[in-house]
């Protein structure tokens, strides 16, 4: 396997992680958002923010 299958191989591994972890995310929240921020080229961090709804008829 030549150098660039190997960095091809790699990108596709941590490429897969990254994406389990929004998944695992997205799966569990209601409300909010999930930013992926990238740093040349890589995903370096995922940040969730989550909303709290408040039923309009609770006192």
């Amino acid at each position: 396997m030549t150098n660039t299958a190997n960095n091809s191989e790699a990108q596709k591994i941590e490429t897969e992680g990254w994406v389990d972890i929004v998944r695992d995310q997205l799966r569990t929240l209601k409300f909010g958002v999930v930013q992926i921020i990238v740093h040349e080229g890589r995903v370096v961090q995922i940040e969730r923010t989550e909303k709290l709804r408040l039923d309009k008829n609770q006192p």
